[in-house]
């Protein structure tokens, strides 16, 4: 039985993806501020990216590492303290992790880290562009350049590991993240597009997510930077009014809320709900990797069916 060191292993998609290995047979070893008796497949371990110590005997025990730490983007006003935050929560912990991979006597075989498509900013407005492939440079906006910084905290790994870098979509999931956000005004039957709702979302149902890390730590042709969305983006009007059509048939209004309002409600951080990217996902589909929901509406009757 194989061990996986993970980072970010109680937030939204760290509990799925725990879930999801312990049910191939993997054994977990969380790495946390605050360890935890163990439970089962899962055991926890000691780091602290501040202070820069880590539990080395988790690391030696370790034939995997799979890395999504991280202060959440859309939880707080961005504040100067917190934009510094997210980037250090990031870039500290990855540069830790390379730190103690490359003074120890490890036989960790992979490293997959996430990213996230804030690499790539908005699309521009040109008719038929193609969508945002892995090679395109990084955007210059704050996102933009933690996502650089990100990726470039692991670039020091010791080359006989492989790595692999996924870009991150919208993740759609019950229990956390944006689909909760979506539903809410939809319960109360208002389907509220936010903005113009043309700006294009390119999103991945949180099964598809965790498999794309299971499919990275288990072929070894997968390496390097992948997109991880769904092959069929949306708008935003399309995506709140496929959840509002599931929930409540014909029985809900559509409302735009605006530009002014978002801005106002969110500050900085509504450039994340306003800004269209389509993203690629052609690297990954070649590599053999198949989705289970790639349309949204097989994405949105899997997350109803299951809440």
């Amino acid at each position: 039985m194989a061990t996986i060191l993970l980072t970010g292993g109680t937030g939204f998609i760290g509990r799925a993806l725990t879930e999801m290995l312990i049910k191939q047979n993997y054994s977990v070893i969380i790495l946390t501020r605050k360890p935890k008796p163990s439970s089962g497949k899962v055991s926890y371990a000691a780091w602290d990216i501040n202070a820069g110590t880590i539990d080395e005997n988790a690391v030696l025990a370790a034939d995997y590492i799979i890395h999504l730490a991280g202060a959440g983007v859309a939880d707080k006003k961005w504040t100067d303290k917190r934009k510094k935050e997210i980037v250090d929560s990031r870039v500290k912990s990855g540069e830790l992790l390379v730190s103690v991979l490359n003074k120890v006597p490890h036989k960790v075989k992979a490293f997959v880290s996430a990213s996230a498509i804030g690499w790539y900013g908005t699309d521009p407005h040109i008719p038929n562009r193609e969508p945002f492939q892995e090679e395109h440079t990084h955007d210059t906006s704050f996102l933009g350049q933690t996502c650089y910084l990100w990726e470039r905290s692991l670039d020091g790994l010791d080359s006989k590991i492989r790595l692999v870098k996924l870009r991150t979509g919208i993740v759609l999931g019950n229990g956390g993240g944006a689909y909760a956000e979506f539903e809410k005004p939809v319960k109360m039957g208002v389907a509220a597009v936010l903005g113009s709702g043309k700006q294009i979302i390119s999103w991945i149902h949180i099964e598809d997510m965790c498999r794309e890390y299971l499919y990275a730590i288990e072929n070894e042709e997968v390496s390097g930077v992948y997109n991880a969305v769904a092959p069929k983006p949306v708008s935003n009007k399309e995506l709140t009014i496929t959840i509002a059509k599931f929930l409540k048939g014909s029985f809900y209004i559509p409302v735009n809320v605006p530009v002014f309002v978002l801005k106002l409600m969110l500050g900085d951080r509504s450039v994340e709900i306003l800004k269209s990217a389509t993203v690629s996902t052609d690297k990954m589909h070649r590599q053999g990797f198949t989705f289970l929901y790639p349309s949204i509406e097989s994405a949105v009757a899997n997350l109803i069916k299951n809440r």
